[in-house]
């Protein structure tokens, strides 16, 4: 089973527990700026997913992975990041990246 956990730098930020294996990342890019970070992430059994807030006050939740919808093969997964990142016309896209850097902070433009 895989799920998908969402990290919006600057907003909050999902860490991945116990039971979560990362398998692949993407950055969500909207008109140029990285709008958010997808992980999609093998599950082995019940375990929490935690998502720190990183505005002020910092808030920390350990949420039951029961809530996060569940993709019997990968490829499941990976439709529902492009049926949720596609949007028409607009310039939208979904560049993978290393799962080893999800949670790393997403550099300034110029």
């Amino acid at each position: 089973m895989y799920v998908i956990l969402t990290t919006k730098p600057g907003q909050f930020r999902t860490e991945v527990g116990p039971d979560l294996k990362p398998v692949e990342a993407y950055d969500y890019v909207f008109y140029g700026r990285t709008r958010a970070r997808f992980l999609i992430a093998e599950i082995s059994g019940e375990t929490r997913v935690r998502i720190v807030d990183e505005t002020e006050p910092v808030t920390v939740n350990d949420v039951p992975s029961k809530f996060l919808e569940k993709f019997h093969e990968i490829e499941g997964a990976r439709r529902e990041l492009q049926y949720l990142c596609a949007f028409g016309d607009m310039d939208t896209t979904l560049v993978p990246r290393d799962v080893a850097d999800f949670n790393r902070p997403v550099p300034v433009a110029a």
